[in-house]
């Protein structure tokens, strides 16, 4: 990339998903793309001078001299005309203002999923962006990935006849959830929005256009995190033997986030900052499982079998897909397709070689960051706030069936308050 225009980019929201994932690999592929991280903003100012020294050292490493600097402000980030694209990775409820003014700044924007907690919000993205005449791209990662967009084209190919039958079995121990700013619904829309607006997408995806006409849930809270006054405050001051500790878990060291990214999560004091609290600790109000079926108008009906607790394993996420004539199975972890076709006269099983599958979201956030270059070049998002929406409105319903004894939703009512 020697002697070429580079293309400057804002991070708004210091935190693990911004920084630590999607800005790393970004600053890794200095050599392979055009995008360069002009500066962070944040409004925790010790997080995002620590997130811009780290990401220094990533250009660093990749050979890169490449200074990253701190904004003060959103708007003293819209203002330098370096910057062309803005990524947000804010806390969810506050995707909507800094959405709002990148697009009437005319920059290009990433928006992480999911994209609101509420469908105002959401509502509001999607009015942003039709003003500004540009298309918001979203980072639901499952579209990013080769086996899950394999299996969506098996499914839509004819290999297994027309899809009948969704399941997408997700057991993921986030305990996280319980110790970061998740555990606040009204921040986060809790962790059904947060990990289930992915499976919400999927399910849409598969759907070929179709529409959801009705959701039923049943789940909500296990019991197994029950409050106790007297647990530590947070894993940091804690001695008890306890299969949760942040950094400590299996699933964290996995997905690397075996340590704390920086001392700013040590230091923070508000609940909201840290990422250590007790998943013990009293206030949490989010659910950690769900059994939630969307029946679509062609027929299809899908079901998410999701869960935030149970035992780290190599199946962890599965999408099956059962046709008229054959049924596909995709594991998630081992990226493999087992394709069942022509009613059971033939079967193979279907594997990817995946270089990047060492880093992070098996290797989806590398593809986001290619897409994002070709992006501001102009090639169309594969997903965005369109997409966005609708998946929100699942989850809304879900929730709503949830606390209504499993009754069932119009997912595309005027009202999922």
């Amino acid at each position: 990339m020697k002697n070429q225009e580079t293309t400057g980019v804002v991070i708004v929201g210091a935190g693990e998903r911004g920084v630590y994932f999607i800005g790393s690999r970004m600053a890794e592929a200095a050599a392979d793309t055009d995008l360069r991280i002009t500066g962070v903003v944040d409004r925790l100012p010790d997080r995002a001078t620590l997130a811009a020294r780290h990401l220094e050292e990533v250009y660093a490493g990749a050979g890169v001299s490449h200074p990253v600097r701190v904004y003060a402000s959103m708007d003293e980030a819209m203002a330098d005309p370096a910057v062309k694209m803005v990524i947000v990775t804010t806390h969810t409820d506050s995707h909507r203002e800094p959405v709002r003014l990148a697009a009437e700044a005319g920059k290009r924007i990433y928006l992480d999923k999911p994209i609101s907690v509420s469908l105002e919000d959401a509502n509001a993205i999607a009015r942003s962006e039709t003003a500004s005449g540009q298309p918001v791209m979203m980072g639901f990662t499952r579209r990013y990935e080769r086996p899950w967009i394999e299996a969506v084209k098996l499914a839509h190919g004819d290999r297994i006849g027309t899809p009948r039958m969704v399941l997408l079995r997700s057991v993921i121990p986030y305990t996280r959830y319980l110790q970061l700013w998740h555990r606040d619904q009204a921040r986060s829309g809790g962790a059904l929005n947060d990990k289930g607006s992915h499976h919400f997408d999927v399910l849409n995806w598969i759907a070929d256009g179709a529409r959801p006409v009705s959701v039923t849930a049943t789940g909500g809270r296990s019991g197994i995190f029950a409050p106790d006054p007297d647990a530590p405050v947070r894993c940091r001051d804690c001695d008890r033997d306890c299969p949760y500790r942040r950094h400590e878990t299996l699933i964290d060291r996995f997905e690397g986030v075996g340590r704390v990214p920086n001392e700013s999560w040590t230091t923070a004091r508000d609940i909201l900052d840290r990422n250590d609290t007790c998943v013990y600790q009293p206030g949490s109000d989010i659910d950690d499982h769900a059994v939630v079926t969307v029946r679509y108008d062609s027929g299809l009906v899908a079901t998410l079998f999701f869960s935030i607790f149970g035992p780290w394993s190599e199946d962890q996420e599965t999408l099956e897909i059962v046709g008229d004539s054959g049924r596909l199975r995709m594991e998630r972890h081992s990226g493999e397709i087992d394709l069942v076709e022509n009613h059971g006269r033939a079967r193979s099983t279907i594997r990817f070689p995946n270089p990047d599958a060492g880093s992070s979201h098996f290797g989806a956030d590398r593809e986001v960051v290619r897409r994002m270059s070709r992006f501001m070049k102009g090639e169309l998002p594969p997903v965005g706030v369109a997409e966005g929406v609708a998946s929100l409105r699942l989850v809304r319903a879900a929730q709503i069936s949830l606390r209504n004894g499993s009754q069932p939703v119009d997912p595309l009512a005027e009202d999922l308050t």
